[in-house]
């Protein structure tokens, strides 16, 4: 009997002592285990005499009792304790700010894709769009640039094989809109172009507007009225227009675009190279090759074409004198726009 009190009081001392699930466990595995020492009291009653068996079973039942339910009270607070700990942990604290959501925009070629196509939209233009990979056809021959033509030298092309290319204009589109459907066209052709060129005013993929009117009596004043009129909308309509003689094989006659410049109002400085003028885009009459390769009688159609990089025009709408800033996609730079 002084074993079974002194067994009580040591099991109250260590249970004292636990501070966590694993002492808890080395407590029962010692008193309450297969191997624990309530298992050998039970054990052991058969080497108590008779008259004293009864009591000190009777005895025994009780501490096992008073041990088994200690431990499982003091396990079901542990674990009460831990899980508050891991909640207080894991709690959101709904007092702080929230950080704000980022909001989106429009990229600036973006912006000023849709600005030009919104323009001519307006002057009643409709959108067609092409394949990027192109056949070399579409491409060149088609606009009177046949495989030994000098003006191939002027596109650096990306081949995909001998007669596949990355177009290297929307002009293609042009082409297929006219072997499809006859006068009077008015279409822009808005899209992502190629060439073999990478440095600070030209990057390996860049976007391009062209433009395609033909009918009956389309002439070279209705070209020089139509380009002026976009210029006003798009840069002011102050800005000052001029017509330069040009060449390109799919028009003729040919003419540069260029706009008095809008960084030192054509007195001349850095940008303009001390000529107050900047080139805007290239223009002409459609050359009657390309129409009779069309399908077009060049007797009973005419019209114009033009063509301008959106990259250009957005950094001179912006003032931004490196290409490459609008694809290195850094949000700082983006975020003015």
């Amino acid at each position: 009997m002084d074993d079974l009190v002194a067994l009580k009081e040591s099991y109250q001392t260590e249970l004292a002592s636990v501070q966590n699930l694993s002492d808890l466990q080395q407590v029962r595995n010692k008193y309450s285990g297969k191997k624990g020492i309530l298992t050998a009291q039970l054990k052991s009653l058969s080497s108590v005499s008779t008259d004293q068996r009864p009591v000190f079973g009777k005895k025994l039942n009780e501490i096992k009792e008073f041990i088994e339910s200690g431990l499982d009270a003091r396990e079901m607070s542990l674990k009460e304790d831990e899980q508050e700990k891991r909640l207080l942990a894991e709690r959101l604290d709904i007092t702080l700010p929230g950080r704000p959501g980022l909001f989106g925009r429009s990229h600036p070629i973006t912006q000023i894709l849709e600005e030009i196509k919104g323009i001519f939209l307006s002057m009643g233009f409709g959108i067609e769009e092409g394949p990027e990979v192109e056949l070399d056809y579409y491409n060149f021959e088609a606009l009177n640039i046949p495989k030994d033509h000098p003006a191939r030298d002027m596109q650096d092309t990306f081949y995909v094989s001998p007669d596949v290319v990355l177009r290297t204009h929307t002009s293609p589109v042009q082409v297929r809109v006219m072997e499809k459907r006859r006068p009077p066209l008015r279409i822009i052709v808005p899209g992502k172009v190629y060439r073999c060129d990478s440095d600070v005013t030209h990057t390996p993929m860049f976007h391009q507007v062209e433009g395609l009117m033909v009918d009956t009596d389309v002439s070279l004043s209705d070209l020089k009225g139509l380009l002026a009129l976009f210029i006003h909308n798009l840069f002011g309509k102050n800005t000052p227009v001029r017509f330069r003689p040009s060449y390109f094989p799919f028009t003729e006659p040919s003419a540069e675009v260029d706009i008095g410049c809008i960084f030192c109002s054509g007195k001349g400085c850095r940008i303009c190279k001390t000529t107050g003028w900047l080139e805007i885009l290239g223009s002409g009459m459609v050359n009657p090759r390309v129409f009779e390769m069309a399908g077009y009688g060049p007797d009973e159609f005419s019209g114009f074409a033009f063509g301008m990089g959106v990259e250009r025009i957005t950094m001179l709408k912006y003032g931004i004198d490196d290409l490459r800033l609008f694809f290195e996609n850094d949000l700082r730079f983006l975020r003015q726009f």
